[in-house]
């Protein structure tokens, strides 16, 4: 199984580290090798940069190392930037024309995305931008509280979780899974884990006016990633809160089905 890992927060986060180590002793879907893993995570941090990609500047790409003994290709743009340059080129340069990775992996992110956050996020959108253009995906994020966190452990219990989940074999190409880990600081048990649908109440917004010295105003962004209008029970952020590993899968197919036909009607 060869695998892609990419994030948002930069190719030398330590959550991307962490997760290379993990994945390194992850069994095949067919249980037969470990898997060969490919690193292409953008050169600077792109938090929150959702699913923007460039299109009138170049993509400068080098390598770069990802821990001590693993390089990587960073490269210069957005994660979906990444995504769309490794399948398209990267890969097929580095492993023959018309090869693509078995599964992308997305992480794992400092910080949460569950809830509408998977609309803003760039490690989500690696991931569906993966599903889209039809290599299965996973996204992992882990949960940052007032300590240090060990993306060490997290990494390893989001391994746990991938293992389990490709276990009966490989999500289908356009598949993509977000997970989110709840706050890690330190060993112990495997927090339980629960399949489950995202939040869909709106972030409660916060802006910190401010005036520069030259008299201009500004606001700067004060909000709680985590603080929602309301938050649904049996949802992936009441799951997250509880301390659940959360599994939620995401789709890219933005259409209202349920009200195609109500529009239809009303243009005859």
């Amino acid at each position: 199984m060869r695998i892609l890992l990419t994030n948002d927060d930069g190719i030398r986060a330590p959550g991307l580290a962490a997760m290379h180590d993990a994945l390194s002793g992850l069994p095949s879907a067919d249980r037969r090798a470990a898997p060969e893993i490919l690193t292409i995570a953008p050169l600077t941090v792109q938090s929150a940069t959702g699913h923007g990609v460039t299109f009138k500047e170049p993509i400068m790409v080098r390598d770069e190392p990802v821990r001590e003994g693993v390089m990587g290709i960073a490269v210069d743009g957005r994660p979906a930037d990444c995504v769309k340059l490794a399948i398209s080129s990267l890969w097929p340069e580095r492993f023959g024309k018309g090869s693509r990775p078995d599964l992308l992996i997305s992480g794992m992110n400092a910080g949460a995305n569950c809830g509408i956050n998977v609309i803003y996020s760039g490690t989500v959108a690696a991931a569906i931008e993966s599903a889209f253009l039809g290599v299965p995906a996973v996204a992992v994020s882990l949960h940052i509280g007032p300590g240090k966190p060990r993306f060490d452990i997290a990494a390893r219990r989001a391994a746990a979780v991938i293992s389990g989940l490709i276990a009966g074999g490989l999500p289908a190409p356009h598949e993509c899974l977000s997970i989110n880990i709840p706050v890690t600081q330190e060993d112990g048990p495997m927090p339980p884990v629960r399949v489950c649908p995202m939040n869909t109440h709106g972030l409660v917004d916060s802006y910190e006016r401010r005036v520069s010295p030259a008299g201009e105003v500004y606001y700067w962004a004060s909000g709680h990633g985590l603080d929602f209008h309301q938050t649904e029970p049996g949802s992936d952020v009441d799951a997250l809160l509880a301390r659940f590993i959360t599994v939620t899968p995401l789709m890219y197919d933005l259409t209202q089905h349920g009200a195609m036909e109500r529009w239809r009607r009303r243009l005859g």
